[in-house]
């Protein structure tokens, strides 16, 4: 494949995984805070995201070799049309089914939804690889510039659920979102270039486990890095914001929807920008692999003090007041910074251990883990948010972040080549 092709199916792909992470961002936002307001408790708010991440690990494990079986852009288009279907069917939720009924639907529709965003997530990552030049630190900024503009895009979206449900209500906003998903799929399959693996015939499920230790410590480490975020991020943050700001009217709960979902964005859309930032940032072109695999751990440990002094702060506060919450936004955006130097470290590392030949079933089970990670985070979030408020979210998230640190200590750095390898 020639530079110029390369280059255009990066774009393509680019482009195609932005506008399902501005739906997911946008449907996650909504789900959470239109149920919220039905009178969900924040376990039950947890249980709505469970299945979402369970069927995220189980597609991550399998995604890996039907890519590698089909072809990276059948999985890509997919997840774009299985999105489409998700959003279709939420709207035909209906307020009146009880409290139960409505969470299996939610559930059952949601888990179509990780399906579908560990599809699009898995292709893109891995068409990186593919892709990237060979040369200078190629990889380290083409994965960092994918990953740091969809979550600048995720950013995004949360900002536009929150705004579509104050201002058209919930089934206007994902019928909305379905039709340009919908379009944007149709001139995606008409538009895409050549030059994405078509697949082989030959390639076995029992490929996408790894016998590379590296690999595996790093996909253990990730399951604690991402569990440590969404610990707070999922549930407690947002519920915990929506008690402060809203005075219970319905115009206090559209503002509060505003406030919210305008945090959210900017901490994801903060996330995005140092996430693409962070071979600039940890110099890496004048890095070895070793140096890089190295700094993991310590970039780790440095994060873990963050929620450690949230959690301390919210402890000895003992009810909520305005300094508090602005010292909750002022940390919780430090810690974005610091997570996304975490989360692009990772995601260059997982490419930069696997070959070409098994790149799709490296990045998916590596992102297996990440689901795990999200999923434990996930159900963390509602349980710790309900038995010891937002301090025990805070300060289950360090312990999470101390333990990926130690992890992270287990990878190789002696003998790895340099970054422009």
């Amino acid at each position: 494949m020639n530079r110029s092709d390369g280059l255009s199916a990066y774009i393509a792909v680019t482009a195609a995984y932005w506008a399902f992470m501005l739906t997911d961002g946008a449907l996650r936002m909504l789900v959470l805070l239109h149920f919220h307001t039905l009178g969900f408790s924040p376990v039950q708010l947890a249980y709505l995201f469970v299945l979402y991440e369970i069927a995220g690990m189980v597609t991550n494990l399998s995604a890996g070799w039907i890519a590698a079986r089909f072809g990276l852009t059948s999985t890509l288009f997919a997840g774009l049309g299985l999105q489409v279907a998700a959003l279709i069917a939420l709207a035909f939720l209906d307020p009146g089914w009880a409290i139960g009924a409505s969470v299996a639907y939610v559930m059952a529709v949601q888990g179509a939804s990780g399906v579908a965003k560990d599809l699009a997530k898995m292709s893109s990552k891995s068409a990186v690889k593919l892709l990237a030049p060979k040369s200078s630190d190629g990889l380290f900024r083409w994965v960092a510039v994918l990953t740091g503009s969809k979550n600048a895009v995720k950013g995004v979206g949360f900002l536009l659920g929150a705004a579509l449900l104050a201002l058209f209500g919930f089934v206007p906003a994902v019928l909305g979102m379905a039709t340009v998903l919908a379009v944007i799929l149709a001139t995606v399959l008409w538009r895409m270039p050549p030059g994405l693996p078509a697949g082989r015939k030959d390639a076995k499920f029992r490929e996408v486990f790894s016998k590379n230790p590296d690999i595996n410590w790093l996909s253990a480490a990730r399951v604690f890095l991402f569990g440590a975020r969404d610990v707070w991020f999922v549930v407690g943050i947002p519920i915990y914001f929506y008690a402060v700001l809203s005075d219970g009217s319905e115009a206090g709960n559209r503002a509060a929807f505003f406030m919210i979902g305008t945090f959210m964005a900017v901490w994801i859309i903060l996330y995005g920008a140092v996430q693409a930032s962070a071979p600039r940032l940890l110099g890496a072109a004048r890095k070895t692999q070793g140096e890089l695999v190295a700094g993991a751990r310590v970039w780790a440990g440095a994060l873990a003090a963050v929620p450690a002094v949230l959690a301390l702060l919210v402890w000895a506060a003992g009810a909520p007041a305005m300094w508090l919450t602005a010292a909750l936004v002022v940390g919780l955006l430090v810690f974005g910074g610091l997570f996304a130097v975490n989360s692009a470290l990772h995601s260059y590392l997982i490419l930069a251990f696997t070959r070409d030949e098994r790149v799709t079933m490296d990045v998916g089970f590596y992102y297996m883990a990440n689901a795990g990670g999200r999923l434990l985070g996930t159900v963390l979030s509602g349980l710790t948010y309900q038995l010891g408020g937002v301090a025990l979210c805070l300060g289950t998230a360090a312990a999470m972040l101390a333990i990926s640190s130690l992890i992270a200590g287990r990878l190789r750095t002696t003998g790895a080549d340099p970054v422009a390898t």
